[in-house]
């Protein structure tokens, strides 16, 4: 029968067990710092469990050895020499064999190695290692010295809380190797968007975009607010996200958020969030946009169609640098760099009273015009050798314009700026039955609006007679010039399509 004593020590020991197993997972989800995880753990067990010295050997994948990444007991320069190859000494034939070693005495021991050499004498040491194994794949061993008292427990306990705690390292290191792999895709994939948005890689030769140019990299070191104005389609958001990543910022978020896309009712808990219950459908909490761009940018698209409503809010993470989520009363404070961008008259909403007038003055610190593709016609020929080389390489095609088709691209308004010129080169090149685009091969709308804006002193007669011919030319182009199928296309009769061409003295010749 055991003593009362006895039976107090065993409990003891127990809940010594339980404890150092609670500890152990509450070190292992603190954070993904594994040296730092993983050495608090043998801390624990060297003091809960009154273990003489620790080691949590990982395998290095690239060079087949077993290192001591944490360790309770040794000095830096044993925990140096701690490196085992798979099947050597007791730490190696573990990883090797997939199961439990234990040594009652390593100085009888002749596969004990003593690689680490912190234990000048060795008699009368135990030496338990347990593989660290998730499912069937071993990532290391975990070791620990032991002088045994029967009277307080054996080898078998020792070896269930081992085992366990092997559990537990286990799960954890494929957690990290997972975490590190995100943030390593994380950080090339910041670094790959950091060399596409560059400025250099914006193109534009013309003076105007050469001022834009000059203008970003000026702006882009500081945290001013930065305004962008100009038509849709000229590179708003291209040149918001160069801003972003050629700032300090550049290692932060990226958030964009269209202001006209989102219905009114719900804009508030889009850019601000929302707590659970703050109303119907909000089943949890949620971070808004800002939130979400701590540390980094937010771009704020269509500035100019946001709601009356919300402007005071807006203003007030302008200025304040803090606002609180729907359904909350807790200021929650940022830090984001603010870049917004309109196509739309600001002075004129102000005057109107859709727009506020502080807000207007707070988001117009530094203001960027981004000029309209016909203000830059010098730029439209590289433009089109780029995308044209990007969707030949896209869809494995080697398709280029012949130079009736350029002078009409060149002629044309482009009232969709880049965009519209990038959508129809990349149709041009899906669609195109050969590898030579030619005038017929365009779509009418380039034809329907090909001619650059009038001089605004010529007549509307003049302007109506030039459109007009010029829709004929390319109906006649489209269709080999056969009259009758040019007038289908332009939904008038063979005859007054012959009275057209006489009326404009057009000729198969004025387009060769």
């Amino acid at each position: 029968m055991k003593s009362s004593v006895q039976k107090t020590s065993l409990v003891v020991r127990k809940n010594r067990e339980l404890t150092a197993i609670l500890e152990v997972s509450k070190v292992l989800t603190t954070s993904f710092n594994l040296d730092k995880n993983l050495s608090s753990v043998m801390s624990t067990l060297g003091s809960l469990l009154e273990m003489q010295r620790g080691c949590v050997f990982l395998l290095d994948r690239s060079s087949g050895e077993l290192r001591i990444v944490a360790a309770h007991g040794l000095a830096k320069h044993n925990i140096e020499r701690g490196k085992y190859r798979i099947g050597e000494g007791i730490v190696g034939r573990v990883l090797e064999k997939k199961t439990p070693m234990v040594i009652p005495n390593i100085g009888k021991e002749p596969l004990f190695l003593n690689r680490t050499g912190s234990r000048p004498e060795k008699d009368g040491i135990s030496f338990l290692c347990v593989p660290i194994q998730f499912k069937n794949e071993v990532l290391g061993v975990l070791s620990v010295d032991r002088i045994y008292s029967k009277e307080l427990g054996g080898v078998d306990d020792d070896l269930r809380v081992l085992e366990i705690v092997s559990s537990l390292i286990a799960q954890f290191v494929k957690l990290w190797e997972s975490y590190e792999k995100v943030e390593k895709e994380k950080e090339n994939l910041k670094r790959e968007l950091k060399g596409k948005y560059r400025i250099e890689n914006i193109i534009g030769q013309s003076d105007r975009m050469q001022e834009v140019f000059e203008a970003v990299h000026r702006v882009a070191p500081s945290k001013a607010t930065v305004l962008l104005r100009g038509e849709s389609g000229t590179g708003k958001e291209l040149v918001a996200k160069a801003i972003h990543y050629m700032s300090p910022r550049s290692k932060g978020p990226f958030v964009k958020f269209n202001c006209a896309s989102i219905p009114e009712g719900l804009l508030e808990s889009e850019l601000f969030g929302h707590e659970k219950g703050a109303f119907t459908g909000a089943v949890s909490s949620r971070k808004g946009k800002f939130e979400l761009a701590h540390k980094g940018t937010i771009f704020l698209d269509e500035i100019g169609d946001l709601p009356t409503t919300l402007q005071p809010k807006i203003l007030r993470v302008l200025q304040e640098r803090e606002f609180e989520r729907v359904g909350s009363e807790k200021t929650i404070k940022v830090d984001v760099r603010i870049i917004t961008a309109t196509s739309r008259n600001l002075e004129h909403l102000v005057s109107q009273g859709k727009f506020r007038e502080d807000l207007y003055y707070r988001l117009n610190v530094i203001p960027l015009f981004l000029p309209p593709l016909r203000e830059r016609g010098e730029d439209i020929p590289i433009l089109i050798d780029y995308f044209l080389e990007k969707f030949n390489r896209e869809n494995n095609r080697s398709v280029v314009f012949d130079k009736n088709a350029l002078r009409i691209f060149l002629n044309y308004n482009w009232p969709g700026n880049v965009r519209e010129l990038e959508n129809t080169i990349e149709r041009l090149v899906i669609m195109s039955a050969s590898d030579r685009i030619t005038a017929a091969d365009l779509p009418v709308s380039l034809s329907i609006r090909r001619l650059k804006t009038p001089d605004k002193s010529a007549s509307l007669i003049t302007n109506v007679e030039e459109i007009e011919k010029a829709n004929i030319l390319d109906a006649l182009e489209k269709t080999g010039w056969v009259q009758a199928r040019a007038a289908r296309l332009l939904g008038i009769t063979p005859r007054q399509i012959g009275y057209k061409i006489k009326k404009y003295e057009i000729a198969e010749r004025a387009v060769q």
